[in-house]
C-alpha cells in the first residue's frame, strides 16, 4: 500500500505528534509498505532517524507567513515556485523555527483560519503545490493527516486524488484552547466543514476520541483508536536499580505549564517536608525536556520555589539531546511522573519509562487510565491534587518491591502491545477498511 502521511513540523521543538508520526512511518516501511512522511511548516525534529521526504517541506512556514502578512501578502501570493523554493530551504526553516517555536499561539487565529479555508484562504498557492506533487509524482492509495488543523487542504486532495483521507487527532485541542474564543469557534466551524471530505479519524486513546468528538462536534462513529507505540531497541528493559542510589523521581516532557511541571515541583516540596514513609527523606528529582523561550520564566519560577525550600542540591536538570542520553536518564530514575493539567492524548514518555522498567504515577485523565489499565505499570492520582500526588510518590519510593513489580508490568505491557510494529499493524487494520486496492 502506498501511504502518504502529512505531518506538521513543530518549529524545532521535540513534538510528540511528530515523533509518533515518524515512528509510524518507519515501522510501515519496515513492514514493506511504501510509506512517505511529508513535513509541513518546518522540518520535523526527532531523536530517531528522520523518515520524512528528503529535502521537501510543503507549506513552508516562511511562505505561509508572508502570504498572510498584510505588508507582503499581495506579492507572495503570486511569486513563482522557484522563489518559493528559496524560502522553503530546510536549513532556513530550521533556523527560523528556533524563533517560531516560542510564538504566542493566541495570536495565530487568523493564519490558522486561513489555512483551514484551503483554496479559499491566503495560502491557496501552497495547496496547489502539494496537490500537484501528490497527484503527479506520488499517487498514493491513501492519505493520513497528522491533525485536524491541516484539514483545509483535504477538500482539494479529495477532488484531485480521489483516495480516502484520514485525520489523526492527537492534541489539536491544546492549540485551539490557546486561541481567543471567537477565533477558536471560527476554526472549529471550519474543521467541521472540512469533515465531510474526511473518511475517518485515528485517535490515540478512546478517552481522547470521546473528548474530541464533543469538542469539535464530530461523529464519534468515524473515530478509530490506535494506541501509540515506540521503538524499544534504544532502551534497556527492566534493569536492576543500584541500591545505593537515593530514591529518584523523574520528569521527562516539554517544560511547560500544560505538562504540569509545577504540579510535580509542588508535590516534591510537599514530599520532602513530610517524608512520612521511611526511606524517602533523601529523595531526589531529575527533570528533562524541551524548553522554549516563552516558558523560561515559568521554569525559573519553579526552580525558585525549590531554592526557597532549600532543596536545590536535590534537584537536577538533565540535558537529553539524543536517544543515548534519554536512555541514561531513564536508567537514573525510579519512578516517572508528568502530572499534566490537560488531557494528554498520547503519553509517549510513559511508554519510554516502561521500556526501561520504570513505573509511573500519573493523573487520572486523558490517555493515562487506558495505558495503565492495559499494562498495570503505574498508579493513578486525582488531577491537580498536590497532597495526593505527594503521597502516591512517597509510598512508591518507599516500597521497592511494589515499584519493581509495576516496572516489570509496564515493560511486559510495552513488549506485548505498544511497540512500533503494534501501532503500524493497528493503523493498517484501519486503513484497509477504506482502501479497495492500489491506484492504477
Amino acid at each position: 500500500m502506498r501511504i502518504v502521511s502529512i505531518t506538521a513540523g513543530a518549529a524545532g521543538m521535540f513534538c510528540g505528534s511528530c515523533m509518533r508520526d515518524n515512528t509510524l512511518a518507519t515501522a510501515l516501511i519496515d513492514m514493506g509498505h511504501d510509506a512517505l512522511l511529508v513535513p509541513t511548516y518546518t522540518p520535523i525534529t526527532t531523536d530517531e532517524p528522520d523518515a520524512s521526504a528528503g529535502g521537501r517541506v510543503f507549506f513552508g512556514g516562511v511562505n505561509v507567513f508572508l502570504e498572510q502578512w498584510k505588508v507582503t501578502s499581495w506579492a507572495f501570493r503570486r511569486t513563482p515556485r522557484f522563489v518559493d523554493a528559496l524560502f522553503n530551504n530546510r536549513r532556513l526553516l530550521k533556523w527560523v523555527g528556533r524563533f517560531a517555536g516560542s510564538a504566542d499561539y493566541s495570536k495565530l487565529g487568523g493564519i490558522t483560519a486561513s489555512m483551514l479555508r484551503g483554496l479559499n484562504g491566503n495560502q491557496r498557492k501552497e495547496v496547489g503545490k502539494l496537490t500537484d506533487w501528490l497527484n503527479g509524482e506520488i499517487r498514493p492509495d491513501i492519505v493520513l493527516m497528522s491533525n485536524a488543523l491541516l484539514s483545509g487542504i483535504v477538500p482539494e486532495l479529495h477532488w484531485r486524488l480521489k483516495v480516502p483521507i484520514l485525520t489523526t487527532l492527537q492534541g489539536d485541542d491544546i492549540f485551539l484552547d490557546e486561541l481567543p474564543e471567537a477565533d477558536r469557534r471560527c476554526c472549529i466551524d471550519l474543521i467541521r466543514a472540512n469533515d465531510r471530505f474526511i473518511a475517518g479519524y485515528i485517535c490515540t486513546s478512546a478517552a481522547f476520541a470521546d473528548h474530541m468528538a464533543g469538542y469539535l462536534g464530530l461523529d464519534r462513529a468515524k473515530m478509530h483508536v490506535v494506541y501509540p507505540g515506540i521503538q524499544t531497541k534504544p532502551y534497556s528493559g527492566s534493569a536492576a536499580r543500584p541500591s545505593e542510589r537515593p530514591p529518584t523521581i523523574g520528569y521527562f516532557a516539554r517544560l511547560a505549564p500544560e505538562k504540569g511541571f509545577h504540579n510535580l515541583i509542588d508535590a516534591f516540596i510537599e514530599l520532602r517536608k513530610h517524608p512520612t514513609p521511611k526511606g524517602v527523606r533523601h529523595a531526589k528529582l531529575k527533570f528533562a525536556g524541551w524548553l522554549g523561550v516563552k516558558n523560561q520564566p515559568y521554569v525559573h519560577a519553579q526552580l525558585a520555589k525549590i531554592s526557597a525550600a532549600g532543596l536545590s542540591d536535590d534537584v537536577e536538570w538533565v540535558q537529553c539531546p539524543d536517544l543515548v542520553t534519554k536512555a541514561e536518564f531513564f536508567r537514573g530514575i525510579d519512578v516517572l511522573c508528568v502530572p499534566t493539567v490537560y488531557r494528554e492524548s498520547k503519553g509517549l514518555y510513559v511508554l519510554e519509562a516502561w521500556a526501561n522498567g520504570v513505573p509511573v504515577v500519573q493523573p487520572a485523565h486523558g490517555s493515562f487510565p487506558e495505558l495503565i489499565a492495559r499494562t498495570g505499570g503505574g498508579i493513578l492520582v486525582p488531577p491537580n491534587d498536590t497532597p495526593a500526588l505527594a503521597t502516591a510518590l512517597a509510598d512508591l519510593l518507599a516500597d521497592p518491591v511494589r515499584r519493581d513489580a509495576l516496572g516489570r508490568a509496564g515493560y511486559d505491557g510495552i513488549k506485548a502491545a505498544h511497540q512500533a510494529h503494534h501501532m503500524a499493524e493497528a493503523t493498517l487494520a484501519v486503513l484497509n477498511r477504506y482502501v479497495a486496492g492500489p491506484r492504477p
